[in-house]
């Protein structure tokens, strides 16, 4: 594997904790970004370069990202309470939303002018609009959902838009299964397109140099989704697991 310079945005999320390491281990240069300057030293522990930028100041994450000089940038941005707890999701949904809207849009402006060749950007598995399943990556989201669902899946609609159509760069989305494991909500799968933290930190990975452009499903085998092309395109297996 070449070794990549890479710029982690949302290096201290339950997902980027786990992704960090696995990068560092492989030979990658990592610049972690985050928003709380007391994160900082926790993300160097894991291998990073730490670098504290809020994603709506487009200039600051310009100059961050540039100085970071990355081949790759891997967006796994969210604003989600830790433990999902559901009488903050509302807001939390239309705070992730801006991410996926603003964030992504400042994060691509970035991206190029650093010059790097690839985006790998989390989406989520279930939010596809209803119809037969297994759903596949090729079937449509479920653009016209209301409430909350609605606002969640016209941020995510963005954010994927965004990724595929900016060129040049390659863009990679990864549509996440429901997150289990340490620094999630939950330690058990859910019933409904699970995914181990580690899992998807390994998609990750893998996503930085391999598979096209495009669209992958990343779960444990559901009848939900359908989890093939990440498993013949990326090398992907649901049941990696990082050390200890």
């Amino acid at each position: 594997m070449m070794s990549y310079r890479i710029f982690l945005a949302g290096a201290a999320g339950a997902i980027g904790r786990r992704l960090t390491p696995l990068l560092h281990s492989a030979g990658h240069y990592v610049c972690g970004s985050t928003r709380s300057e007391s994160k900082a030293d926790a993300l160097r522990l894991l291998g990073a370069d730490p670098v504290v930028v809020d994603v709506f100041d487009a200039t600051a994450l310009s100059t961050a990202v540039s100085l970071a000089r990355p081949d790759v940038v891997i967006h796994q941005l969210t604003d989600l309470p830790k433990d999902l707890d559901a009488r903050k999701m509302g807001a939390a949904i239309i705070r992730t939303a801006r991410i996926r809207r603003e964030g992504t849009r400042n994060l691509v402006r970035a991206a190029i002018a650093a010059g790097a060749h690839r985006l790998v950007a989390q989406s989520i598995a279930w939010a596809y609009a209803p119809g037969a399943e297994p759903h596949t990556e090729t079937d449509p989201l479920e653009a016209g959902a209301e409430g909350d669902g609605g606002i969640n899946v016209q941020g995510l609609l963005a954010l994927e838009d965004l990724t595929l159509k900016s060129p040049p760069l390659e863009g990679v989305v990864l549509r996440y299964g429901q997150l289990y494991g340490p620094g999630t909500a939950s330690e058990r799968p859910s019933n409904h397109a699970p995914l181990h933290v580690d899992a998807a930190a390994y998609a990750a990975l893998l996503a930085i140099d391999h598979g096209d452009p495009g669209i992958y499903n990343i779960a444990q085998s559901n009848g939900h989704v359908s989890t093939e092309k990440a498993r013949a395109e990326l090398g992907w297996t649901p049941d990696f697991r990082l050390p200890g």
